[in-house]
């Protein structure tokens, strides 16, 4: 694992943009200082932007679920799988994240 950023460099409920292995990589912060990391390519518009999604939630059988909407054309993928909520057929890679120290490490 690899140290990206401090966690405090991520404001809560935003995302940011990190090249790890040479791929773009969205990593989000919630207000409860959980962290999540998925590829940046929104494969709906072709264009490297999930980390500028707005963070939202929703009941998806019962369960909240949280997600970032893509700020091109709103499709909505689960913070923790990289789902698309709206597409069952699609997915963005997700990634493992640790938070030590103050540290974002994936």
């Amino acid at each position: 694992m690899n140290e990206i950023c401090k966690l405090d460099d991520i404001i809560p409920e935003t995302g940011v943009c990190a090249l790890v292995g040479g791929e773009q990589v969205a990593i989000f912060r919630t207000h409860h200082d959980e962290v999540y990391a998925m590829h940046n390519f929104d494969p709906f518009s072709k264009a490297n932007v999930i980390s500028r999604g707005l963070l939202g939630s929703c009941e998806i059988d019962w369960q909240k679920v949280r997600y970032v909407a893509s700020p091109m054309y709103k499709q909505r993928f689960e913070l923790a799988t990289g789902k698309c909520i709206d597409d069952d057929q699609v997915a963005l890679k997700s990634y493992a994240v640790t938070v030590s120290h103050g540290a974002v490490f994936i």
